[in-house]
């Protein structure tokens, strides 16, 4: 299939099993100003949502060729390979993509905490209609985690 040809629609009204080529596919996905999609990562095995963070089309390239998580930094404006200071890495098990392109899901392997606070998920924090509760304690401290 042809660039040109490509498009969402096709693989929404795709038959079960049929297959697209991956750079089409990916050079199709719905990128923000910045260059950015959104990749949530979950648990694998659990189902549990560990985080949230942004790729742009090198580091989803460098995350399924060597199976483990890169994703772009915007603070440090750098590529960010989970767990290359941490030990906390995520190994990608399968990479989905939404039925727009412009959302990844990464279902991950994840070692140890997935948040910099130390907490197995980012998602710590639940809200209600009268309040904010955090709902799990650090795994290991932060400066456990960068030894800072």
């Amino acid at each position: 299939m042809t660039s040109a040809a490509f498009n969402w629609k096709q693989v929404e009204k795709a038959e079960l099993n049929q297959t697209f080529d991956l750079d089409t596919a990916l050079s199709h996905l719905k990128f923000n100003e910045d260059g950015l999609i959104p990749a949530i990562a979950q648990q694998f095995d659990s189902g549990e949502v560990v985080m949230m963070a942004w790729m742009n089309l090198d580091s989803i390239k460098e995350t399924l060729k060597n199976q483990r998580v890169c994703y772009w930094s915007r603070s440090r404006q750098a590529y960010w390979r989970k767990g290359e200071s941490s030990g906390q890495v995520q190994h990608l098990k399968e990479m989905r993509v939404d039925c727009d392109g412009d959302t990844l899901l990464l279902l991950v392997d994840q070692i140890g905490p997935a948040c910099h606070t130390g907490r197995r998920s980012c998602f710590y924090a639940v809200a209600d209609e009268a309040s904010l509760r955090v709902d799990s304690e650090p795994m290991i401290s932060p400066e456990e985690l960068y030894g800072k």
